[in-house]
């Protein structure tokens, strides 16, 4: 796979801190490319110096074959930039604010009708851009990124603060986006997005790249027991720790946990004494992977000055 972007040695440091620390990648034309990490593990400021946004203190940063600093007009014009908090034109409805989007564009304002419906806002295209509400603000900002047909596009935690049934939607938005062969760069901590959504996962903490793969991989190689819960009162803790397989066994009020590396033996053991009624199954996720690297974590504060 051909490259979109290529990152080599990127650092930004403020006064006497690193908050990007000589980082390194690439992202695939066509492939959706996750940046995982706290809040403050410099997610932010990576994407901002790829977008072209903020000056790189070191390495260097090719994007479409160009460089984004100093700022570049016509890669603008390929690129679409969703940030952490998009501001709106007041008063205006969604409609009339990618009205104002394609004329800046220079794009047909018909492209505002299909976008509108590609984001799941046709129904709200003439309501007040301060009437929406904040899954449907953050829908109309990916529409406004996305008007002018950009070959990537750049996703700065697009589902914070957003409820399950928004988030849900949202990712549904970045399928559709996916389905036109554009490349995504996404920043997020939210370790459910990042596997739902992304083809290759950075995960990252204060300024430094500790892992690349796919989210599948990323958890294979960890080689993470699997815990198979039940029903706190399904069975005793010494049969559960006589099941096959079965390495230890925790129990609280909510379930008993019976951890494992061989989840099919000790599945078809359950079963011979009839005790799968309730059984739910959690293998390693990236959050585990993230703990390994850091000893933290997802939802910890990483420092980042800016």
């Amino acid at each position: 796979m051909s490259s979109a972007i290529e990152v080599a040695g990127l650092t930004k440091r403020y006064d006497d801190r690193t908050v990007v620390d000589a980082i390194d990648f690439s992202v695939g034309h066509g492939e959706c490319f996750g940046i995982l990490g706290p809040n403050g593990a410099g997610k932010t400021t990576t994407l901002e110096m790829i977008e072209g946004l903020r000056r790189p203190d070191g390495g260097s940063v090719s994007v479409l074959g160009s460089s984004p600093w100093p700022r570049d007009t016509t890669l603008l014009r390929r690129i679409g930039v969703q940030l952490q908090a998009s501001a709106f034109i007041e008063h205006l409805s969604a409609i009339q604010q990618l009205h104002t989007v394609t004329d800046l564009y220079g794009v047909p304002t018909a492209r505002a009708v299909e976008v509108l419906a590609q984001v799941g806002l046709a129904d709200a295209a003439d309501r007040d851009v301060d009437a929406l509400s904040g899954g449907q603000r953050q829908r109309l900002s990916i529409a406004c990124a996305l008007v002018h047909h950009p070959e990537v596009l750049f996703l700065d935690e697009p589902s914070a603060g957003l409820d399950p049934v928004s988030r849900h939607n949202l990712w549904d938005v970045v399928r559709s986006v996916r389905s036109d062969d554009t490349t995504v760069v996404i920043t997020t901590h939210h370790m459910d997005e990042a596997e739902q959504l992304c083809d290759r996962v950075a995960i990252m903490d204060r300024g430094e790249i500790l892992a690349i793969d796919t989210p599948a991989e990323l958890v294979r190689q960890l080689d993470a027991p699997t815990r198979l819960m039940l029903p706190p009162d399904a069975m005793s803790i010494d049969d559960a720790r006589h099941i096959d397989g079965v390495e230890s066994v925790e129990h609280d009020a909510g379930a008993l946990t019976l951890v494992t590396r061989r989840a099919a033996d000790s599945i078809q053991a359950l079963a011979a004494v009839g005790s799968l009624d309730g059984l739910q199954v959690r293998s390693g996720t990236l959050e585990d992977v993230f703990i390994t690297l850091t000893g933290r974590h997802l939802g910890d504060q990483a420092e980042e000055t800016a």
